[in-house]
């Protein structure tokens, strides 16, 4: 997927020269004459990377760069400049600038240019997000997960991640993945469930064209597209027994043999498998190799449920209500002492993802800039809102009244948009076409 780019250039010529390059690359690139309508312009919207002249009038590149720079969450810069003026590109790179660009070199260079920078700045972004996810994660129940996850991130021991659904596993496998050295590498992540056995194994390995009904080209698989990096297993639980021998193999010799080919290919990836099953209890019930197990247990991190740590959800909620505030690009929420002391009573059972689903549905479904106890849902609030119904012997409304209300809202809040509204609500669009046409809506 192409960068969005705001180019800042004042000589015609050379803004469509390289608007064209950079979308022949697959990029989207707005064009800006000079750094104040460049300013104007990343108020109204988001962007990767800002691309600019240094010498322009009204605004030139280094007052604009400095003004990138005082912004929350800045685009990358690459300056513009001709041979004469390098010094100058130089003086902008200490000021924050990643990289310059010489105005008359090969198309190919520039593009190879700003690839680099996209990668590179892709991975300071993630490791940032990570180290601030993770930093919000204090509680005593996850200390022993800190410790381990310190213990491993340098080396490429094979990591056992379990727990409940929503507890972050992946956030784990990410953490270990950026903190290391194969940052740099691919992070592969694959879920095993839900896959018929042929589908999971040319996933898995790969395959050659013809191997099956459908196989028209040769397929890398996941292992080999981790290849120097990491590969994430979500719900190995779910590897059929039959296909465990094959697994196994990759797991313990590091090579693959994708369907159809008769030669293992050798892969070098690091391993971190997760379950939200007891795989104990799994090979007591002959469900999972116990031969497999050993070879993924080697560091194992258990990841305690919401319900162990409430006193990392005030910060959760607070990281939640930041990040949606960029999303959405409005100012951020708050929540009320009354609220928030319900979200910390809440018992979670699906962990941090469900406290994440619930802040931006009330981020996203109230244009209020506080949020109360009643925006919360009645499971969480505790009680039944005044609209719905009081406690008070009066007819309480029926779960078809309440989701139609619910759909009405996101409705309203889309503007009638049912892709959006179907996001909102966390199902399919399929879905909620029909519960529109249920509903009469």
């Amino acid at each position: 997927m192409g960068a969005r780019i705001l180019l800042v250039e004042d000589e015609a010529n050379m803004a469509r020269t390289l608007t064209k390059n950079l979308e022949r690359a697959g990029h989207t690139v707005e064009h800006a004459p000079h750094g104040e309508a460049a300013l104007a312009r990343l108020d109204q919207r988001l962007f990767d990377m800002v691309v600019t002249d240094l010498k322009m009038p009204v605004m030139d590149g280094m007052q604009l760069l400095r003004a990138v720079h005082e912004r929350e969450l800045p685009p990358v810069v690459v300056v513009l400049t001709g041979y004469g003026t390098i010094e100058s590109a130089v003086e902008a790179m200490k000021l924050g600038a990643a990289d310059y660009l010489i105005k008359d070199a090969r198309p190919q260079e520039i593009l190879v240019t700003v690839e680099r920078v996209l990668k590179v700045d892709a991975l300071r972004r993630e490791n940032a997000r990570l180290r601030e996810e993770v930093g919000r994660l204090r509680g005593r129940a996850l200390q022993g997960v800190y410790r381990v996850i310190e213990a491993v991130k340098e080396n490429k021991s094979t990591v056992l991640v379990s727990g409940e659904s929503g507890t972050g596993k992946e956030l784990v496998a990410r953490t270990i993945h950026q903190g290391g050295p194969l940052a740099e590498h691919p992070f592969i992540a694959i879920n095993c469930a839900g896959l018929s056995e042929t589908l999971l194994d040319s996933q898995l390995f790969g395959h050659r064209r013809g191997a099956f009904t459908g196989a028209v080209a040769d397929h890398d698989g996941v292992f080999r597209a981790a290849h120097g990096g990491t590969l994430f297993l979500d719900e190995v639980s779910e590897i059929p027994l039959s296909l465990q021998p094959k697994f196994l193999r990759a797991v313990q010799e590091r090579e693959v043999t994708p369907l159809g080919a008769s030669v293992p290919v050798s892969v070098d990836v690091r391993l971190i498998a997760a379950t939200n099953r007891d795989l104990e209890a799994e090979v007591r019930g002959g469900s999972f190799r116990a031969d497999l197990f050993y070879r993924l247990n080697v560091v194992h991190i258990e990841m305690p449920p919401l319900r162990a740590h409430p006193e990392d959800i005030p910060n959760l909620v607070e990281h939640f209500l930041q990040s949606f505030s960029r999303q959405y690009r409005v100012s951020p929420k708050r929540v009320t002492a009354e609220a928030l002391e319900r979200l910390t009573a809440y018992t979670w059972p699906g962990n941090v993802r469900e406290l994440q689903n619930l802040i931006e549905r009330a981020f996203a479904l109230s244009t209020a800039e506080t949020i109360t106890l009643e925006d919360l849902p009645p499971a969480v609030a505790g009680w039944i809102p005044p609209e719905v119904g009081a406690l008070d012997g009066t007819e309480l409304p029926t779960l078809g009244d309440m989701e139609r209300r619910l759909i009405a809202a996101a409705l309203r809040k889309s503007e009638g948009n049912k892709k959006e509204a179907a996001r909102l609500l966390g199902i399919d669009r399929q879905r909620l076409y029909r519960k529109i046409e249920k509903y009469g809506l």
